[in-house]
């Protein structure tokens, strides 16, 4: 799954141009590198988003096309 998707779906960023900005401006990294927003997401990686002065880590657990809200947090696994 694409990096944006997964971030919007995940609802880790509420929408998915956001996602794609923020991917563009270099405050996503994924298993410690920088990643464009059409990077592939799976179970395992490590995601870490730079929202202004504090870091989000969280680690891939499972990755679904859509999801419920209640079930979003089922996606992933903060670090």
């Amino acid at each position: 799954m694409r990096l944006d998707k997964f971030l919007k779906v995940s609802r880790l960023i509420k929408r998915r141009t956001v996602a794609n900005e923020a991917c563009d401006a270099g405050r996503v990294l994924v298993n410690d590198k920088p990643a464009k927003a059409s990077a592939s997401v799976k179970a395992g990686d490590k995601i870490e988003i730079q929202f202004g002065s504090k870091a989000v880590k969280v680690e891939v657990l499972d990755v679904k096309e859509t999801v419920r809200k209640e079930e979003a947090e089922n996606l992933f696994r903060y670090l």
